[in-house]
């Protein structure tokens, strides 16, 4: 794609009601990198096509309904600890910005508050960052209580280094964070007392949330379902792939953060066992770390989770990057994304593969260690779901033992202990008792074979 072909009224359609914000540009000031350089291995996202993250910056700028006047890639050598950029680069950009009419110039990198400032002198327009972005993204995105809470503490303190242009007034409600607009830069020390309070508030009301949600989960755990996790990069297609495997109605769109806040669903699993399938937020390249601090309570369904799904959408030009980008969200969360045993490997979005094409990939899945293996899928048409069912439920079943007991009819008590702590995959009443077949997890193994006199079973 051409970079400078984004149109923001062609490409998409916008959601009815939407409210236009002004003509943007967006800028991609990617640091140059010499090929073999020590940089290139050290920093995963200097490793992609410009064009391709470009593409990413001006989609995430129509999430909220931007018109994108001109989107270009601006290559530099080094970062300018003033403006990010150089001095002739500057130039250029506020010619093309005043030529342009734009009320917005986007930048898709992290900006000091300094170089914010300084570019929005040069400018003459309104400057915001990858960071801010994204916050206003997530903020307009936000359903439930939880989500717009963490959304606005991390706002919260994203702005409060940024002399808080937009927040004079806390109570002023608007679609978003208000990064685009505001009053001007007035009140700044009343502003940093009014932010400082709301956030000390915000932290009180997301730990009575995040005790809630340390119930919901410890009622869960008391009930024999486990927890399967998609992870993936932003547009992979995990809430597609949701709906597809829970028969479920979430939200899934062609559009990066289209969906924000988590959700539960039973996934029925092909010998009749369930377990709880939980679709997360999307991660993206130098995701903000405000983000991942504050949406962390959120994450802990992951950090719970038996198996963790990583959907991949293998159709993309940057796969491989946006798969290292998801594995450093891992790891920041305290997870081995090598971990064979727990993680699942999603090839998503096959059906825009051809027939030879699809042979190809078959046969570059066919020949990663068995230990890592790769399931193809199409969460559209449906084409492989079976098999990576089929591969969840193994997974789960190598995590538990299956036990075969007898228990008489009469003793209820045990009976409901074994229904409330155990998956009873068989129950049948013979001469008033019933032969029962439960599949424990190991914490628990040894209770049931002592209470119960049960006796593992052995393999087919």
């Amino acid at each position: 794609m051409d970079p400078r072909n984004f149109d923001g009224d062609a490409d998409r359609p916008r959601s009815a009601g939407a409210k236009q914000t002004g003509r943007v540009l967006v800028i991609g000031p990617y640091l140059r990198v010499r090929a073999g350089g020590a940089d290139a291995q050290s920093e995963t996202h200097i490793q992609r096509n410009a064009e391709a993250r470009l593409d990413e910056a001006a989609g995430l700028a129509r999430a909220i309904d931007l018109v994108i006047a001109d989107a270009i890639v601006a290559p530099i050598s080094q970062i300018r600890p003033a403006t990010y950029i150089g001095k002739g680069k500057v130039e250029e950009i506020a010619a093309l910005a005043k030529s342009l009419d734009v009320e917005l110039v986007v930048m898709d990198c992290a900006l000091a508050p300094i170089q914010q400032r300084n570019l929005e002198k040069e400018l003459h327009a309104k400057v915001l960052d990858r960071t801010g972005l994204i916050l206003e993204i997530f903020g307009r995105r936000a359903k439930t209580k939880e989500g717009s809470l963490q959304v606005e503490l991390a706002h919260l303190n994203y702005q409060r280094s940024r002399l808080v242009r937009s927040w004079t007034h806390l109570e002023r409600q608007r679609g978003g964070f208000g990064f685009m607009g505001g009053p001007g830069e007035t009140q700044i020390e009343a502003d940093r007392r009014l932010i400082q309070e709301r956030i000390s508030k915000l932290e009180g009301e997301l730990k009575k949330v995040q005790a809630t949600r340390r119930l919901h989960r410890a009622g869960r755990q008391r009930v024999p379902y486990r927890v399967v996790a998609l992870v993936g990069y932003t547009n992979a297609g995990k809430s597609t792939l949701f709906n597809r495997l829970t028969r479920a109605d979430v939200q899934a769109a062609d559009m990066l953060f289209a969906t924000l806040d988590p959700t539960l669903r039973a996934l029925n699993l092909p010998h009749g066992g369930k377990a709880m399938l939980s679709d997360t937020v999307g991660f993206i390249s130098n995701l903000p770390t405000q983000l991942v601090a504050a949406f962390r309570a959120t994450l802990e369904e992951v950090l719970e989770a038996d198996v963790i799904l990583h959907v991949r959408d293998i159709s993309h030009e940057d796969a491989e990057a946006q798969q290292s980008d998801v594995d450093a969200v891992l790891r920041q969360l305290g997870i081995n994304p090598d971990d064979s045993g727990r993680i699942i490997e999603v090839w998503n979005k096959i059906d825009r593969y051809d027939a030879e094409q699809r042979e190809e990939l078959l046969n570059i899945a066919a020949r990663r260690p068995e230990d890592h293996p790769a399931m193809l899928v199409s969460a559209v048409s449906g084409e492989g779901v079976d098999a990576l069912l089929a591969a969840i439920e193994q997974r789960l079943a190598a995590k538990r033992t299956t036990l075969d007991l007898s228990i008489d009819a009469a003793d209820g008590a045990g009976i409901s202990w074994l229904h409330r702590n155990a998956e009873v995959l068989a129950k049948e009443l013979h001469d008033g008792r019933f032969d029962m077949t439960v599949r424990v997890d190991e914490t628990k193994r040894d209770i049931v074979v002592s209470r119960f006199d049960a006796v593992p079973r052995l393999p087919a």
